[in-house]
């Protein structure tokens, strides 16, 4: 299959709310011949990342907007001016590439219009796109909401926010400190000709100069390193974890940092890790046997405790709560297309009640770390102010970290060029049962 019809199609499932990329492209992967699969994975995410500033100039190119059931012609549009703008494929081959999936759609009348409009867009389009620069979606290719509350939450920082999710992320490791210290993997890389350097917050962090294959890595297959943003690092040593405690690690896929907790302390008692999904936990048990390791996996709503837990308290929780994955938008530039602003509310309440559901199951004296990958203070620290409002025997506690920004309560990470993704962390302390 041609790479840029695989990239519109599963765009077009991005599009139309059908799928997010990382469910859809995949199949598409599989009817690409490999040598084309690196062009058809660059495009999607590329399209993806750039789809705001790309949409608004399409919007200037054509006549009338494209009917519900041509998402598919509208997401190969996208894919040709993409290539136009943010790719070296030569215009004559991006057009003409582009214009003849048509007929693979079976949509032969789109063949006209996408010729007409991508040749428009390769005389007219830098003129349009400076014209339009005034307006902050086309300027930060971000969707209007989402940029009116980086701007409203982060004023000093929207725009270096905005940069960033629009950079491509670094390769970042983890070292499993049962294998190696982070040193000695290090020079380890060296010996592999591999560039790379010690990351700044985490103990077990390092970036890569260059994304390679991770069946490069010295040592992966057995083990010693795994791929994990800095940020998501923090949570095992922010936890204080100590030998002989019960974990909870609660919303745990694809399962990192339930396998960095068992790194990080070799001798707790147990780690119960639980996902809503099945089938997410799958993803959860392949890490975890590469890595040598072992956890109880749960498939269940976190929230009816009446139906997985034992009754027997955990000393330590980790709510890695469902939110808009914000912080993580250059990794997965398809939030921009998918998440609403009405969104928001909606996730807020629900890490309300995983923490209301959640706390009943914690030891008098244990610590909750709750952490998202939003960027919004919504989902944040707005959402540990109510908790603690409501919650009597809750405290929050002070975390010794120079990673992002003390916030009202918790710390907030923001996106960094070249560095760790946007997170939030709040560290609590249950200092009395609830009555009752």
């Amino acid at each position: 299959m041609n790479p840029r019809l695989a990239a519109a199609r599963a765009l077009a499932s991005v599009l139309s709310g059908k799928a997010s990329l990382n469910s859809a492209l995949p199949m598409q992967l599989d009817k690409v011949d490999e040598r084309d699969r690196g062009l058809t994975q660059d495009l999607a995410f590329g399209t993806a990342r750039w789809e705001p500033r790309l949409a608004l100039l399409a919007e200037q190119l054509l006549q009338k907007p494209f009917k519900s059931a041509d998402s598919d012609v509208q997401a190969l549009l996208l894919v040709g001016l993409y290539q136009l703008f943010y790719t070296r494929i030569p215009a004559h081959a991006a057009i003409g590439e582009t214009v003849g999936c048509a007929e693979k759609l079976k949509k032969p009348w789109a063949k006209g219009l996408l010729n007409a409009v991508l040749r428009r867009a390769q005389r007219e389009g830098e003129a349009l796109l400076a014209g339009m620069e005034r307006d902050p979606v086309v300027r930060t290719a971000h969707p209007r909401w989402l940029q009116k509350s980086l701007k409203a939450f982060w004023p000093e920082q929207w725009e270096a926010i905005c940069a960033a999710n629009n950079a491509h992320p670094p390769m970042i490791l983890r070292v499993n400190r049962r294998h190696h210290r982070r040193d000695a993997y290090l020079a380890l890389l060296a010996d592999a000709g591999i560039g790379a350097s010690a990351c700044r917050y985490s103990q077990d962090g390092i970036v890569l100069t260059e994304a390679c294959d991770v069946r490069t890595l010295p040592g992966f297959a057995e083990g010693w390193v795994s791929v994990q943003d800095e940020a998501a690092q923090l949570a095992a040593d922010l936890l204080d974890l100590a030998p002989g405690q019960r974990v909870l690690d609660a919303c745990c896929a694809p399962g990192g940092k339930t396998c960095h907790l068992l790194e990080a302390q070799g001798d707790l008692d147990q780690v119960v890790a639980i996902d809503l999904e099945a089938k997410r936990l799958t993803r959860v048990r392949e890490n975890l046997d590469r890595l040598g390791l072992d956890a109880e996996l749960i498939a269940c709503d976190a929230r009816e405790t009446a139906t997985w837990w034992d009754g027997k308290p955990f000393q330590r929780i980790l709510l890695d709560a469902p939110c808009s994955a914000t912080g993580v938008i250059r990794r997965h530039p398809d939030i921009k297309l998918t998440r609403q602003a009405d969104d928001i509310p909606a996730l807020a309440s629900l890490q309300g009640e995983l923490l209301d559901a959640l706390w009943p199951t914690l030891a008098v004296g244990g610590l909750l770390l709750y952490a998202t990958c939003s960027s919004l203070p919504t989902e944040n620290t707005e959402v540990i102010e109510a908790f603690l409002a409501r919650t009597p025997g809750a405290r929050e506690l002070d975390m010794a970290i120079e990673a992002g920004l003390r916030q009202p309560h918790g710390r907030q990470l923001l996106a960094q060029e070249g560095g760790h993704d946007g997170f939030y962390y709040a560290k609590l302390i249950k200092i009395a049962a609830s009555r009752g």
